[in-house]
């Protein structure tokens, strides 16, 4: 009977609906639905935590220890266990996922992968372990979004339009910002304010929002409880020292956690399973050393593990010294980029704003204490209200910085905290970081773990155009998975090889012992030769021409035609033996032209 059911209702609805009446209704059910799961996901989190939190705080110290550093370990351990054996999505924020397979992929993500997605990340989060839950939200309404795409549509197109409605449901839940959302989904997945596909995310948006809020209650979801009288006045331009910092802090966390990350799946000696374990580990040490530390500062907090908004609020209020707020900066900090870059399922979204907040309670703190010293600012307000506008401002500009979606940063600190009145030196403080990051780093840091995962980024609007081919890296258009000929074959046996495969281009990379890069041969080379000889023989006295994925796509042209070469290796710059991936005239050509 339920097999009858799945497949008449889609014949129904297409009998009697047209396909945008049933577009429109999928948008209301994704809303719906993403809104429920968002829900669900939020309280699993929270009550686990806080259950496990009881527990250990009515222990004595030894086994409170042990529980809070066992805890995050665990958590990590089944992470690791599940995404190698079934589902290597689960692992991450599940915003590059989403990305992946709206652009690579045509919308479609696996029923499964987000049902796994939502326990893993519950399990991980709430047993401690430091990263958010926004990300794995979106993950998970992508992929109710995309059932239900893939049930009510025949059409690949409306398949893969459904992906952003999810998106933008799973952000509105997830924060209570239906605004952000929005623009969210424009900055991040589809790079323009396309109206044809806000109509449908408006629906699903209201839809997941008002669920959220039936649920959750009206508030957003962190109490800032900011005073709302601020005038403009000299003391503001504190925002743009504040968005250097904020710029610059946001760079090294990008920084460390994509070289953590990187270095992490080079090991190849380390079981891959054991590494979100590792992670946990590290959490719990952190959690534990960050709680004891503050305890003896005078105000114990525990918000390095979980989310930790509860210290975010305690800044707002200024009830935070600057011993703890270091403490709680430097060691939140550090329990985030090994989660993260350990394959912790988890986002950046929370973790990204407590760092910001609390970097601005300490530029907040210091701009006060300069202050009374000389007396040179007219007009300052109350400390207390200063240093609360400073943890708004800090927490925008480092989502900008690390996010690097800069209208999103501006729309979601005011639909949080419900504040208005700080709208300008935000928006000043944001765009000065989030130009500062990307001076600092082009590519953003979700298309750049898509690159450390072998996933180019050619599909993507944001990298067309002549603008993006003067200054991206060869890594965001080169081949990762290159075809290899041995030196040790004979001409003949590589062309047998390469008929087999199915895989005649015009030139190939030759490797010998232990796959060093040797040479370069094209196809002509091979036809041209005979079938007995050796291509080790070809290639003596080759001049090799390589590039590294950090090399402009501009300068990696102009020296395939100063050298008048159609191919060329890309190379590990530690290591130029080391073969990484394959760059072609085509490849630059079709990135030139494509608008």
């Amino acid at each position: 009977m339920a097999d009858a059911t799945r497949k008449t209702v889609p014949d129904w609805m297409r009998a009697r609906l047209n396909v945008n009446q049933r577009f429109l209704i999928l948008c209301l059910v994704a809303g719906l639905l993403c809104g429920l799961a968002a829900v669900v996901f939020h309280f699993a989190i929270e009550h686990l935590f806080s259950a496990l939190w009881n527990f250990a705080q009515g222990r004595d110290p030894k086994t409170f220890i042990a529980v809070m550093i066992a805890a995050p370990t665990l958590g990590g351990l089944l992470v690791g266990i599940v995404s190698q054996k079934f589902v290597p999505e689960a692992i991450g924020s599940g915003i590059p996922q989403t990305k992946y397979a709206y652009y690579n992929k045509g919308g479609k993500i696996r029923s499964y992968v987000g049902l796994l997605r939502l326990i893993l990340g519950s399990l991980y989060i709430g047993l401690g372990n430091s990263l958010g839950r926004e990300g794995p939200t979106v993950h998970i309404s992508a992929a109710i979004a995309s059932r239900l795409g893939r049930w009510g549509f025949q059409d690949a197109s409306r398949v893969q339009s459904m992906l952003p409605v999810g998106m933008a449901a799973g952000i509105a839940a997830a924060f209570n910002a239906p605004l952000s959302a929005l623009t969210f989904v424009f900055e991040e997945l589809l790079d323009n304010f396309s109206m044809k596909a806000l109509g449908g995310m408006v629906i699903a948006v209201v839809v997941a929002a008002a669920v959220s809020r039936s649920i959750l209650g009206e508030d957003p979801i962190l109490a800032a409880h900011l005073r709302t009288d601020y005038q403009t006045s000299a003391w503001m331009l504190i925002a743009l020292p504040l968005g250097i910092a904020a710029g610059l802090l946001g760079h090294i966390f990008t920084s460390s956690t994509l070289a953590l990350r990187g270095f992490f799946k080079r090991r190849k000696s380390f079981p891959k399973w054991l590494l979100p374990a590792s992670g946990g580990l590290s959490c719990g040490i952190l959690g534990v050393g960050a709680y004891f530390l503050t305890s003896r500062f005078g105000n114990a907090q525990h918000s390095v593990f979980s989310i930790g908004y509860e210290s975010l609020e305690a800044a707002f209020e200024n009830e935070l010294t600057v011993p703890i707020l270091a403490t709680l900066l430097l060691f939140k900090f550090l329990a985030v980029v090994l989660n993260y870059a350990s394959g912790g399922s988890g986002g950046l979204f929370s973790p990204t704003l407590f760092l910001g907040g609390l970097l601005g309670a300490l530029v907040g703190i210091g701009f006060t204490h300069l202050h009374h010293v000389g007396n040179w600012v007219p007009h300052f307000p109350a400390d207390d209200k200063v240093i609360g506008a400073c943890v708004l401002l800090g927490m925008g500009a480092m989502f900008a910085s690390v996010i690097g979606c800069p209208f999103t940063s501006l729309i979601i600190i005011f639909e949080m905290t419900g504040n208005y009145d700080l709208i300008l030196p935000l928006m000043a403080g944001n765009m000065l970081a989030w130009q500062i990051s990307k001076k600092l780093r082009p590519i953003e840091i979700y298309n750049s773990l898509l690159l450390q995962d072998g996933i180019t980024l050619r599909a993507l609007p944001a990298y067309r155009g002549v603008r993006d081919y003067r200054e991206l890296p060869v890594q965001a258009i080169m081949t990762h998975d290159v075809f290899q000929l041995k030196a040790f074959h004979t001409v003949g046996e590589c062309l047998s090889r390469i008929r087999e495969a199915d895989k005649r281009f015009h030139g190939y990379p030759v490797v010998g012992k232990g796959k060093k890069l040797l040479g370069v041969i094209t196809h002509h080379e091979l036809r041209e030769n005979d079938p007995e000889v050796e291509l080790s023989t070809l290639l003596a006295g080759q001049k090799l021409l390589s590039v590294t994925p950090a090399t402009t796509i501009r300068d990696a042209a102009h020296r395939m035609i100063e050298n008048d070469y159609q191919q060329v290796p890309v190379v590990s710059p530690a290591d130029p033996e080391k073969l990484l991936g394959w760059l072609t005239a085509n490849d630059i050509a079709r990135q030139q032209n494509a608008f």
